[in-house]
Parts: structure tokens; C-alpha cells; sequence
């Protein structure tokens, strides 16, 4: 049986089409999520789960129907500037398959570096939020290690540490569970739980089945 659904959408997806070179990645798809809720979006490899979860966080275009992030409205057309992003960057966090950490900063640097440049916090503040959603996420000792330094679980927490910095109300995660081994996978599943207990959203892409099934309240696929 499904968790029980919050009222509060945080986000809204309305018909949304995606086409390279003339082909549809996405067609028609439309989806919420709620505040406190996990779901999970699943589809083979190369179905447009990822495509969908760019277009949300506006990292790519779309061609048809609307997006709103927590009150924040995408439309179709040219990914707009980044400096009209930056309500939307507040909103909602990204989490890439295979972490994406930039290797030549540390787990600590990874997490301030939007935060500082993006929205202009101190340094000292900065590191401030870093520390704490370290601490949070059971990675604080991994702190100064670069990213070649950290195991699958402690790079999976870094990145999402990362997407957490800005304190978004919305959680993207791309096929999270790829690199982890099941004792990994259930922790993460935890973790997931507890980022919905404190009212975030969560939008999951991912195949894995079992992990959608023990963990999302509710599991959409995509083509179906």
C-alpha cells in the first residue's frame, strides 16, 4: 500500500514535449509531486527519464507544455538566462548520475561553490551550510577529501549535500541507486525518507525496480 499523499504541489509537469532532430525524447508527459513525497519516474535507458529532470531544473529546453517548480512557471523555448534562473535554483536541487563532483574541489567546495557564486553567500556562511548537511548526510569527517578519495555511498551524500545547499523544496535525483550495492542502496532509501519527512519533494528517475517499490510512494512509468 501507497504512503498517504500531502496536498502541496511542489511540482507541476503539463503535457511536456522534448524533441531532438525532429524525434520526441518526451511526449505528452505530465506529472506532480507533492510536498513530502517521493516519487519514483521509471523507464528504460534512454526512455527520457534524464531529459525530463533537465528540463525541470532548466538545464534543457523543452518544446510543448508547462512546467511550475513550486510556484516558479518554465514554458516552452530557449532555456531562459541564467540570471532569470535564480528563484528556480532556490527550488530545486539536481543530483546527476555519477555524482558529477568537480575533481579538483573538495567534498567541502563541491557543496559551497553555488552557494557562493550563485547566491553570493560568505564563505564563512557558506561553509557554515556545507558543514552542517555534511554532518547531516554522516559524511562531516570526508569534508576536505576530493572526490577521488570518497567511496560510491560518500560521493552519493556529497552530491546530494551538494543539491541540498540551497535548501530547495524540490529533490531530482538521476539514477541514484547505479553505482550502490544493496546494503548502499537501503541507506540511501533512508535517507530519501528523511529528506520527505522535512516537506521536500522528490522526483526519482531510476530502473531499479525493487528500490522504487521499498521506497517511493508512488511509482510512475513512463509510456504507460
Amino acid at each position: 500500500m501507497g504512503r498517504a499523499r500531502t496536498v502541496s504541489a511542489l511540482l507541476v509537469i503539463d503535457r511536456l514535449r522534448v524533441r531532438f532532430d525532429s524525434r520526441d525524447v518526451l511526449r505528452a508527459l505530465s506529472l506532480e509531486v507533492a510536498a513530502g513525497e517521493l516519487v519514483a519516474l521509471m523507464a528504460p535507458s534512454g526512455a527520457g527519464k534524464t531529459t525530463a529532470l533537465r528540463a525541470v531544473a532548466a538545464l534543457q529546453p523543452f518544446d510543448e507544455g508547462r512546467i511550475v517548480v513550486d510556484g516558479f512557471a518554465l514554458v516552452p523555448g530557449p532555456v531562459p538566462p541564467e540570471a532569470r534562473l535564480v528563484p528556480l535554483r532556490r527550488r530545486v536541487g539536481l543530483v546527476f548520475q555519477g555524482h558529477a563532483l568537480f575533481e579538483h574541489l573538495s567534498a567541502l567546495d563541491n557543496i559551497t561553490l553555488a552557494l557562493r557564486h550563485v547566491l553570493g553567500k560568505s564563505r564563512e556562511d557558506a561553509d557554515a551550510v556545507a558543514e552542517r548537511l555534511l554532518d547531516s548526510l554522516e559524511v562531516g569527517a570526508r569534508a576536505s577529501a576530493w572526490p577521488r578519495q570518497l567511496s560510491g555511498g560518500e560521493a552519493q551524500r556529497v552530491a546530494i549535500a551538494r543539491a541540498l545547499a540551497p535548501d530547495p523544496a524540490l529533490l531530482l535525483m538521476d539514477e541514484p541507486t547505479a553505482a550502490l550495492d544493496p546494503p548502499r542502496r537501503t541507506a540511501l532509501g533512508n535517507t530519501l525518507r528523511r529528506l520527505c519527512e522535512q516537506g521536500r519533494g522528490l522526483l526519482v528517475a531510476t530502473h531499479d525496480a525493487e528500490f522504487a517499490r521499498a521506497h517511493a510512494d508512488r511509482v510512475l512509468t513512463l509510456g504507460t
